[in-house]
């Protein structure tokens, strides 16, 4: 090229750009069927993005966790809401066109954590449908109206506990749309056994199903117990698929077989859980798969719809799909053949203390792109946000050490880093035709511990004392006798050093090094006081509630002839609940960063940048640079050289630079935008638009939809 035309792009460009933009919809949830996250449009670019500004807002009258990626269709948005009402609006000007409110429906009113809506039209526009999930119904509604179309399942409406394959119909919900084939909807859910099915658009019609707990015959079925397909629960694919459109393939991520952290029932790998499973979109059928984690004991379920995209991979176009974890890791694949682009290793994970647990001795790492976030948590990795913080995380790793990315669930306490909610979420990963894939990810410490259910007679063990054995064994020890050497106390003679009054105090606000436990329910803590003043070891002093419900509930568990009759047997062990570790501030008890936005070429598997996404203005004050923060909802990449994602705690929306990471432009929202921005244009212009719903990581919550465009001149 002379060197007279390469002066010429850069205009062009900066022509292009000014230019109105041809409307563009965003009709498809996060984007696409591709699921790539991926808007053409580049009327707002690199050079004038400074200059947007909200052009209209809407007020849903509603609190609640608002993750919705919306709409737009022919110059209407449209918006799940936090209690699962449809608004239709103008998208130009956010003005109110209809509502649906399931209030009337069988379903009834409420739900939460509706990410997204489907929307389906035949060839000539004559028939259109919009499909959303209300509590166990799926829904079909005319677009243009708001009304039920009463062809649809029964009245509108299907059930979706029904067609599963089982002798009862099971409570399925819907948080993750579905994806559209010719005339089918492919959907996952959650709750219920595992499945992926495909219903007619027009009818509600079942057309194929696809076991996700293989039954006698099928394929995985010989890993898992011989009868467990008849009572095994979860590895519902919630997280959302992707559809490879030219070749009639659907790409589904699952869910952790249930129990999520006790899997004695369950022994062996656990097909189809924990999987990326490619699927003939026509008929339902396997093609190939590729199981992420083995025999899951950790809650990993994978967290985010699977990516299509194209890459240069050693000198050839490859068609690849690219699959995030929870782990923070990125498995990337030839979607046709299920090859991995780079060699993914089996590698020994820790095993199990649990009586009757066989925790699967490896689990597979790729060798490329680098794991997104740090793998294990030391003492290096101690809190310095302040000298409280400093102390407060060195005793904890020293009692409570972290074990990697697959600790085996245990009795003691261990730091589950990374944490339950990431690495990778359920926003879900950008990626843009050149083959560079962007995604936030979370860098917070959580708390994993199991806790027994029974004595060995079999009585329950009573809730003060399973409330102590999770939140204070840790430095108390398991018989309250404190871990001196550590400088914990003894709290067996607790009685003679404090009043009761003084430890209630203590126990909801802190004291010394001992961190506040302002977050658990009065009950809770209720039980636990009872627990640690009482006489003996498993006493429920103060509490004759429990003391009678535990004496009743022993005394069945004993009576003659009850057998049969008996509800099956709890796990001998539960998991202790999710548990962030904080320090007293609330700020996450490990050093910055805490979230972050990440960029890495899948043509070559090596990372590009990685920057904080979100900070603390408190923090920033004090001279601390951005420490990122935690963030739920995804990134969008545009043509015009853009990252927009808003996700983090503190109420912002930013556009980045994709080639370097730089923020470019940030913009105030009412509540945090927990949610995935839809780019799209209407009459020439272009705009950014975010559900902020907030609600996320203890920050206020509302639900507001924000748009945002460049000034009209």
């Amino acid at each position: 090229m002379s060197l007279l035309r390469r002066a010429a792009v850069p205009a062009l460009l900066a022509f292009a750009s000014a230019l109105p933009a041809a409307d563009t919809d965003w009709r498809t949830y996060l984007g696409g069927p591709q699921r790539n996250l991926y808007s053409p449009l580049r009327q707002i670019d690199r050079t004038n993005v400074a200059k947007l500004a909200v052009a209209w807002t809407y007020d849903t009258g509603e609190k609640g966790e608002y993750q919705a990626n919306n709409l737009v269709v022919d110059g209407v948005l449209y918006s799940p809401t936090p209690s699962r009402r449809i608004v239709a609006l103008d998208a130009a000007t956010g003005r109110e066109r209809w509502v649906w409110d399931p209030a009337s429906t069988p379903a009834g009113a409420g739900g939460r954590r509706q990410r997204g809506l489907v929307y389906w039209q035949d060839e000539d526009g004559s028939d259109r449908r919009l499909f959303t999930a209300v509590g166990n119904f799926l829904f079909a509604l005319d677009p243009r109206t708001g009304q039920v179309i009463p062809g649809f399942g029964e009245n509108g409406a299907l059930n979706l506990g029904a067609g599963l394959d089982t002798e009862n119909i099971p409570r399925v919900g819907l948080n993750t749309p579905g994806v559209i084939y010719k005339d089918l909807l492919i959907i996952g859910g959650f709750g219920g056994p595992g499945a992926v099915r495909a219903y007619d658009v027009r009818t509600g019609e079942r057309r194929w199903i696809f076991h996700l707990i293989p039954r006698p015959g099928e394929f995985g079925h010989d890993t898992w117990p011989p009868e467990a397909y008849k009572t095994a629960t979860g590895v519902m694919p919630w997280p959302g698929q992707a559809l490879d459109e030219k070749r009639g393939i659907v790409y589904v991520a699952t869910k952790t077989a249930e129990p999520d952290f006790y899997g004695a029932d369950r022994i062996g790998k656990n097909l189809f859980a924990n999987s990326l499973v490619a699927l003939d979109a026509a008929t339902g059928k396997r093609l190939w798969h590729f199981q992420i984690v083995h025999h899951d004991l950790l809650d990993k379920d994978l967290p985010c719809a699977p990516v299509l995209l194209t890459v240069t991979h050693r000198g050839r176009k490859i068609d690849a799909v690219a699959q995030g974890t929870k782990h923070g890791y990125l498995f990337v694949f030839d979607r046709v053949t299920g090859e991995p682009l780079w060699p993914i290793e089996e590698k020994p994970v820790p095993a199990s203390d649990l009586k009757g647990e066989q925790a699967w001795p490896t689990q597979p790492f790729p060798t490329k792109p680098a794991p997104f976030m740090r793998q294990r948590y030391t003492e290096a990795d101690v809190s310095t946000i302040s000298p409280e913080a400093f102390a407060l995380t060195t005793d904890r790793i020293r009692l409570s050490p972290n074990f990697g990315p697959f600790p085996a669930p245990s009795l003691k306490e261990t730091i589950m880093f990374p944490g339950f909610d990431g690495g990778m979420e359920w926003g879900g990963g950008a990626a843009d035709p050149d083959g560079i894939y962007y995604v936030n990810v979370n860098e917070i410490p959580w708390i994993l511990q199991m806790v027994e259910t029974r004595r060995l007679d079999g009585t329950p063990i009573p809730l003060g004392e399973r409330g102590y054995l999770v939140h204070c064994a840790a430095c108390h020890g398991l018989d309250r006798k404190g871990t001196p050497l550590a400088g914990f106390p003894s709290l067996l003679d607790v009685k003679t050093r404090r009043t009761p009054e003084e430890i209630a105090t203590i126990t909801r606000n802190g004291l010394g090094r001992m961190p506040a436990f302002d977050k658990i329910q009065e009950s809770l803590r209720e039980a636990i006081l009872a627990y640690v003043l009482g006489e003996s070891p498993g006493s429920a002093a103060g509490r004759p509630d429990e003391a009678a419900a535990n004496s009743k509930a022993a005394a069945k568990a004993k009576a003659p002839g009850k057998a049969k009759a008996a509800e099956p047997a709890a796990p001998p062990y539960t998991f202790g609940g999710f548990r962030r570790w904080q320090d007293k501030a609330g700020y996450p008890a490990i050093n910055p960063p805490w979230g972050t936005l990440n960029a890495v070429d899948l043509n070559t598997g090596e990372w590009k940048w990685k920057v904080p996404l979100g900070e603390y203005p408190e923090l920033t004050a004090k001279g601390i640079p951005p420490t990122g923060t935690e963030n739920y909802g995804g990134p969008v990449v545009t043509a015009g050289g853009l990252i927009f994602i808003a996700a983090s705690a503190d109420e912002t929306i930013r556009a980045f630079d994709k080639d370097t990471g730089k923020i470019l432009w940030s913009a105030p929202l009412p509540f945090s935008g927990n949610a995935t921005p839809s780019v799209y244009s209407v009459g020439g212009r272009q705009y950014v638009v975010i559900s902020a719903g907030g609600g996320k990581s203890g920050r206020p919550a509302g639900g507001s939809i924000v748009a945002f465009a460049l000034p009209v001149k």
